[in-house]
């Protein structure tokens, strides 16, 4: 799997997305959310695949077990490198994802990395106990659902970095903690309440981070990018 950095295009059109990418000449690891994906389908990562760069296709799916196979196989196709499922869609929905990317990967490909959500980074443990009814702390439900994600043969799950050490030592070292959620040092944390800068991730046990609007909406893009991965890489 592809360590650097991963970047959020959180744009809503496909013009957005080549004006951004168009100023780098390096390949990259990009994710593709709800925003862009859904607004402008399976087009938007034909085109990004065409300039090289590796995708992370963030659609925290969450149906039941037949509905999301199917789906998971169709996006097979795609040739993304990365995708999700949201855990609390339990076991048998999990598995069944896996088989879909399975039965749905070309002959010859690798099948896309498959991980789960546990808890979303802008979800506060008060929030989790009042509104989810979900009683105790949320690192528990976290690493929870981590485990349930590695029973189900799921390669990790996306996680807060305040959670990754706990999710390494229960699920392993060779287990995914992909950590959005990353500020540099002084940045606004915007809707997002988990946070934490690539120095700490990479400490913490963070083996991908997810970086958005401090790179996205940095005045120097291209600038703010090799900073994040000098950070993430330097530790």
């Amino acid at each position: 799997m592809n360590t650097k950095p991963i970047i959020a295009l959180d744009f809503p059109t496909p013009e957005d997305v080549t004006t951004f990418l168009s100023q780098f000449d390096e390949p990259l690891f990009v994710k593709v959310g709800m925003e862009l994906y859904l607004q402008n389908g399976p087009s938007i990562i034909r085109a990004i695949k065409a300039l090289g760069h590796d995708i992370f296709l963030d659609l925290k799916l969450h149906d039941i077990p037949n509905t999301v196979k199917s789906a998971m196989k169709g996006l097979a196709k795609l040739d993304i490198d990365l995708v999700n499922v949201h855990a609390a869609g339990g076991s048998l929905m999990m598995k069944a994802a896996l088989e879909g990317l399975i039965e749905g990967t070309p002959e010859g490909k690798e099948r896309p990395a498959l991980i789960a959500v546990t808890q979303l980074t802008s979800t506060s443990e008060e929030q989790m106990n009042n509104e989810q009814k979900i009683p105790g702390a949320i690192f528990e439900s976290v690493v929870h659902y981590a485990k349930l994600a590695k029973d189900a043969g799921l390669d990790g799950v996306v996680c807060s970095v305040l959670e990754a050490k706990m999710i390494e030592e229960a699920c392993g070292k060779a287990f995914l903690k992909v950590t959005p959620g990353i500020r540099l040092a002084g940045g606004a944390t915007h809707d997002q309440k988990r946070v934490a800068t690539p120095q700490v991730a990479r400490a913490e046990g963070s083996t991908q981070i997810v970086v958005g609007r401090a790179i996205t909406k940095a005045q120097n893009p291209v600038e703010a990018y090799h900073t994040v991965v000098q950070l993430w890489e330097d530790n």
